[in-house]
């Protein structure tokens, strides 16, 4: 696969990007070393191997919840640009 001026212009347009002719040719440039390394991959044998599917063999480790410097409500607030001694207050984001 290569990468051509017309797969560039799709991918401006889908992440609304205005690139000059100069941006154009280098991120083609680069896409397409991409694509030459990721290539480089398949020549790997990798019969043998089984997929990765965890990292190392260990499960979760669970802590319990412990309450650690929890700072008092007034001092919390003390810096609040707005707040009504109680709770911080913001503007309104989500209409009924």
């Amino acid at each position: 696969m290569q990468i051509d001026e017309q797969l560039i212009s799709r991918l401006e347009h889908l992440a609304r990007l205005e690139l000059s002719s100069e941006e154009r040719a280098i991120i083609q440039k680069d896409l397409n070393n991409i694509l030459a390394m990721v290539e480089k991959l398949n020549e790997l044998d990798t019969k043998n191997v089984d997929p990765l599917v965890y990292i190392n063999e260990e499960g979760n480790v669970w802590r319990e919840d412990e309450v650690q410097h929890q700072l008092s409500r007034e001092k919390a607030l003390k810096n609040a640009p707005d707040q009504d001694g109680e709770f911080f207050k913001v503007p309104k984001v989500i209409d009924k």
